[in-house]
């Protein structure tokens, strides 16, 4: 049993015959106050004078009463208890409210403040005692005092505590940084489980605070802030991550150089240096993003330039500076900046521009601390920025090898009008198209695509080029001609592998796509092979179109060995070839596609303006597309002749080249050699091949001499000695022929051999 402490001892009538330093303690009455009077008189008294006990606080003492027997008179005992557990706890609330590191608040149901610790004063800047009686909102000054009286409400009403409630103080007039609070709340209930008040913690963690906001800001910049293509773009990214998380306001300026592609000046930096806006976030800027200029003397902003040092300006200290810089002076009176920082972007001693912090009248002024975050928002910029200078160097390179490598004019056809696009990539691509003129008047139509971008692609795009070139002038048929093309191209993707790494960075595995159509304007005929290319779409002279059902042969460089099927396909005067890259497969040459109704008004349109307004509609990437208008060529520039299979089949065929030739008025000289030539050939197809024979002259951009037989055996040029009779044959073709060679059909095959004619040729 707790031990117990005389309280009062009261006789039969009530009166006060003994008072115990307990009830001195509790109600400040010294016992000769209170010996001898009625023990209801005094209790009015005191009840009158209250509030009773120590630091102005009614005092819950536990008391007992009990009857006992004294010289045969019953007198009534008070005692209270020493350890009573309200002893105990009024010690330790006083001990909380004196020592504990958090201000503690006790309000009322009107959220007053009743009591508060001493910490108390630290947090409010007031004495505890000028806090009682006002309003917890008046006594922190929260930036949002109505939200803060909303959620206390909230908690007196319901009963769930509030714990660790970040809240931001107001701006104080005198003081540069605004506090930030944790802020805690719980509900007082009497023991009936009625809310009679709240207990309010706060703790002042403006400094822990500040610190994650800083990490907070220093990881989103290395998270948002990558590698990009263009200086532009990483630019732009800085001042997204750093408005308004650490300033109102931020402007980058690099130098000029860096996004030509040049190398940036070594610091320190020229004073006319020419710097370009590049990116703005915040406040409206007086300076338009794109405007080049030098940054003007005697500011913060040259003098970081050339020292390379980050300056903290508060502009209510030193703001002289600004009557040299009227632009900026307009945009400080527009952000209404109260301080900003200026800081270096550099790497390896070189200057690639300024960034410039400001904040407004509405935050807090920058700092020291605010000053590092500052320099390493800047330090990571620049790596950056250097990365896309590199890169923007490394596109310029790819775009120029790019557009030195594709044909600048397609060269002008007899028998075709061709237009292309080419929507080049920004970043540099492998796209290329060809027209190469064949024998007999035939075109060779070719859209081809190398994956990737940069220097890497358009290299790898110019060797294709190259060796289709050399394999188209052996005459081959379209598929054969992407077998050779798919075998050149593994070893080309053989060569990059074995390269080291530090010759070709970035080295992805090479993927080439081609196709390929072999015009006849002979025959209108259209031969078609495709390597991964979508389908060639065929434009009707009534502008119906149709999709050429071709099938698709694997991607240059597999190594599945798989053969590229050819289709040879009739071409109607007067229709249009269309042929693309994978890009324009699903918008412009697939049926349903959104841009397909434009070919078809190709009949009423040019060519130039069906491309120009596919251009204006794409979404962007990569994209060529190649049209070619067909014409047949005359058929009185043509002559067929079939041969008899004997001896006799030659001077048939001079016979009928003699007059044909003279019917277009070729000089004699050509008109002698064709003669010749035709009657060489013929001497091999009747020595050597299988009937039928046939001659073929074709009066084209060249003269053509053609003579097809049944056999599959391919001539070869021999070296007759002075004794021999025969075997001279190709030998003279060879020597009086422009070209000579054989193209391998589906049946037999067919020498030719092409002349230029010394006077132009002219059909009568």
């Amino acid at each position: 049993m707790p031990s117990m402490d005389l309280f009062a001892l009261i006789d039969e009538s009530g009166r006060v015959i003994e008072w115990g330093r307990p009830a001195e303690e509790l109600f400040g009455r010294a016992a000769e106050d209170a010996i001898g009077r009625p023990v209801t008189t005094l209790m009015s008294e005191l009840a009158a004078e209250g509030p009773w006990g120590r630091e102005g606080s009614q005092d819950g003492t536990s008391v007992l009463v009990r009857p006992v027997l004294r010289d045969n008179s019953v007198l009534w005992q008070v005692l209270a208890a020493a350890d009573s557990p309200s002893r105990r706890g009024e010690a330790i609330l006083s001990a909380l409210f004196a020592q504990f590191p958090v201000g503690l608040h006790v309000l009322d149901e009107r959220l007053r403040v009743v009591r508060g610790s001493a910490m108390s004063s630290s947090c409010c800047y007031e004495p505890a005692e000028h806090l009682v009686g006002k309003h917890f909102t008046e006594v922190y000054s929260f930036a949002d005092p109505l939200e803060e009286g909303v959620t206390a409400r909230r908690v007196l009403e319901h009963g769930e505590p509030v714990v660790k409630r970040i809240v931001r103080g107001a701006h104080r007039p005198g003081r540069c940084r605004r506090r930030i609070f944790s802020v805690s709340y719980f509900r007082l209930e009497d023991p009936a489980g009625r809310a009679i008040g709240l207990l309010m913690a706060t703790a002042d963690v403006t400094e822990h605070e500040k610190s994650e906001e800083r990490r907070a800001i220093l990881d989103k910049i290395r998270t948002q802030v990558g590698p990009q293509p263009t200086v532009g773009t990483v630019c732009r990214d800085v001042v997204d991550a750093i408005v308004p998380a650490f300033a109102g306001a931020a402007v980058v300026d690099v130098v000029e150089a860096i996004v030509r592609g040049e190398e940036p000046p070594l610091i320190p930096a020229q004073q006319d240096t020419p710097l370009r806006h590049a990116a703005f976030q915040g406040a409206v800027s007086p300076i338009p993003v794109g405007d080049v200029r030098p940054l003007p003397s005697g500011t913060p902003f040259s003098g970081v330039l050339s020292d390379l040092q980050p300056r903290l300006i508060r502009l209510d200290e030193d703001s002289s500076w600004l009557a040299a810089d009227a632009a900026r002076a307009d945009l400080i009176n527009r952000s209404g900046a109260n301080s900003l920082i200026v800081a270096p972007l550099s790497l390896h001693g070189r200057a690639l521009g300024v960034v410039t912090f400001y904040r407004d009248r509405r935050q807090d002024s920058f700092d020291e601390e605010d000053l590092a975050v500052a320099s390493a928002v800047c330090a990571h910029a620049a790596l950056c920025i250097d990365n896309a200078s590199r890169y923007m160097r490394e596109w310029v390179v790819a775009l120029t090898v790019q557009h030195r490598l594709l044909p600048e004019h397609p060269a002008k056809q007899a028998s075709l009008d061709v237009t292309h696009l080419h929507v080049p990539d920004p970043e540099g691509g492998g796209a290329w198209y060809d027209v190469i003129d064949l024998p007999g008047a035939r075109t060779a139509l070719i859209v081809g695509e190398v994956t990737g971008r940069g220097i890497t692609a358009a290299i790898t795009m110019g060797l294709l080029r190259t060796a289709i070139h050399t394999l188209a002038a052996l005459d081959l048929q379209a598929d054969e001609l992407l077998a050779r093309l798919s075998d050149t191209t593994t070893r080309l993707a053989a060569a990059y592998a074995a390269m080291p790494p530090a010759d070709l960075p970035h080295l992805e595995p090479i993927t080439a796509a081609c196709a390929i159509v072999i015009y006849d304007p002979v025959d209108l005929t259209c031969t078609i092979a495709r390597a991964g290319l979508p389908e060639p779409v065929l434009i009707l002279p009534d502008g119906t179109s149709d999709s050429l059902s071709v099938p698709l042969g694997p991607f240059l460089a597999e190594t599945s060995n798989a053969p590229f099927p050819a289709t040879t396909t009739d071409l109607p005067s007067g229709s249009t070839l269309v042929m693309g890259t994978a890009a324009l497969a699903d918008e412009v040459l697939a049926p349903s596609g959104r841009l397909r109704p434009l070919l078809g008004s190709l009949g009423k349109r040019s060519q130039a303006d069906v491309c120009a307004d596919i251009a204006n509609e794409l979404a962007g990437g990569e994209a060529l597309l190649l049209l070619a208008h067909t014409k047949p060529l005359p058929v009185e520039r043509v002559l067929t002749r079939d041969l008899p299979a004997g001896p006799e089949a030659a001077p048939v065929a001079r016979a009928a080249v003699r007059d044909q030739l003279r019917v277009w008025g070729t000089d004699d000289e050509t008109a002698y050699n064709t003669e010749l030539i035709a009657s060489e050939l013929v001497g091999n197809a009747v020595r050597y091949g299988a009937p039928p024979l046939k001659l073929r002259l074709i009066n084209g951009r060249l003269l053509t001499c053609e003579v097809s037989d049944g056999a599959t055996s391919t001539p070869r040029v021999r070296h007759a000695r002075t004794v021999d009779e025969t075997g001279r044959g190709l030998f003279i073709i060879a020597s009086l022929a422009e070209q000579w060679g054989t193209r391998h059909q589906t049946h037999g095959k067919s020498v030719w051999a092409e002349l230029a004619p010394e006077t132009p040729t002219v059909v009568r």
